[in-house]
């Protein structure tokens, strides 16, 4: 099959150095007390982005929060301590410290802010958090390569205890669902004035556009959850319902307008919320599906969208193919740059029925043949016949005849003193 690679954007490569050198940076600096640290992506700006304003999925006090750290930033030339939830409240005008925390977990599930890593004192406990402001919401390829517990983080937020933060996580992951369902790849590289105009140009119908990386069926459906909050009873009960069960019954249609050149047109009646919620990890005996190492836990989750539009008899003749291809590159292949790419395109084979293992068979046949050593290695554990306390009993006691034996040979007491050494 062709060979499917692209790297990681120049400027992701850099920022990861720049990431790695303040880590190092503030672990090395002499204070002790534990704080969180940010460094600001993008140019400097006096005045704030127009994106997070025109954003339609933010609420005010989440755009409000934003400018709040962005001041921050501005005002000490980039690199400076994150604010405390305290002061971002006392900026924002708002009163309660759960709301700064429900803006921040929201403002990271949009990628306007990215949790890059955590910093550690030299005994290893630990300090504080780096955080990275963007002033336009980072590629998913690009927040899963700097943020290594995203996917994890959308998938705990979920069941998240404030609606709002859990309305957004799945109006993320439906978006992802969705592009994966019309051929689209949520990691793609798009350039980024591309990107910009289509967030920004307006439609001729008056219907939301795509804004980034929310198709825009999810953000009418979020659109609609924020307007029945405040709307009177009667309409409340009619249009408010949750976000999952709107997305079911909305027309897969209306999403497939404004996505990008790397979609594919392909129509279907499955939305993307019930493709995910009936996919257990696991092939069609039920047993847990086995990763290639290789994969990061955040290339796992996207993995697992991908292999849920597959029979289970598939997903594992799937995984196993790309981690024959891994090990190819040790025979000289040339490197998978991408991934999810390359497996996007296995699953794609798989679904047309032209999927043939190749490079999988090697592999599947190590694992059984591991599988079937353990086995018997069990059964023969289970087959010895445990010793009883009697014949317990009887080995200690010989062993100690035969102790005794050797250390008189040896010409030794029974405490281990040669008899030479005895006055």
């Amino acid at each position: 099959m062709d060979e499917l690679s692209r790297p990681i954007r120049p400027e992701t490569a850099a920022l990861d150095a720049l990431i790695q050198e303040t880590i190092a940076r503030v672990e090395a600096s002499p204070g002790s007390e534990a704080a969180d640290t940010m460094i600001f992506l993008g140019n400097r700006h006096q005045s704030f982005p127009t994106a997070v304003i025109r954003d339609p999925v933010l609420e005010p006090v989440d755009k409000l929060v934003w400018m709040v750290i962005m001041l921050g930033v501005s005002e000490t030339g980039g690199n400076t301590a994150f604010p405390s939830y305290h002061a971002i409240a006392e900026q924002a005008n708002v009163s309660s410290r759960s709301t700064v925390a429900r803006a921040i977990a929201i403002l990271r599930a949009t990628r306007w802010l990215t949790l890059c890593g955590r910093l550690r004192k030299s005994n290893g406990r630990f300090r504080g958090n780096l955080y990275a402001l963007h002033d336009e919401p980072l590629p998913l390829a690009d927040e899963i390569h700097l943020d290594r517990d995203y996917m994890g983080f959308l998938k705990k937020s979920v069941s998240h205890s404030h609606a709002r933060v859990r309305a957004v996580a799945k109006g993320v992951l439906y978006s992802i669902d969705e592009d994966i369902q019309h051929g689209c790849d949520p990691c793609r590289l798009e350039h980024p004035i591309e990107r910009r105009i289509q967030s920004m140009a307006p439609s001729n119908d008056g219907r939301p556009r795509r804004f980034f990386s929310f198709t825009p069926k999810v953000i009418r459906q979020l659109h609609m959850e924020t307007v029945g909050r405040s709307d009177p009873p009667g309409r409340h009960d009619r249009i408010s319902n949750p976000v999952g069960t709107r997305v079911q019954n909305s027309c897969v249609e209306d999403s497939n307008s404004d996505r990008g050149s790397g979609c594919k047109n392909k129509k279907t009646t499955t939305t993307p919320t019930e493709m995910h919620s009936k996919f257990e990890v696991a092939d069609e005996t039920g047993r847990p599906l086995v990763y290639p190492r290789r994969l990061s836990d955040n290339q796992r989750e996207i993995a697992d969208r991908y292999l849920s539009r597959l029979p289970p008899a598939s997903r594992q003749a799937v995984l196993d193919e790309l981690e024959g291809r891994f090990q190819a590159e040790l025979r000289g292949m040339k490197p998978v740059y991408d991934e999810i790419r390359f497996l996007a395109r296995l699953c794609e084979l798989a679904r047309s029925g032209e999927f043939h293992p190749n490079l999988g068979i090697k592999v599947r046949e190590a694992r059984r043949a591991q599988e079937l050593s353990q086995q018997r290695a069990a059964q023969m554990a289970a087959s010895t016949p445990k010793e009883t306390e009697a014949e317990r009993e009887k080995r200690m006691a010989e062993a100690q005849r035969r102790l005794a034996d050797m250390r008189k040979l040896l010409g030794m007491s029974a405490g281990g003193e040669s008899h030479s050494n005895l006055e």
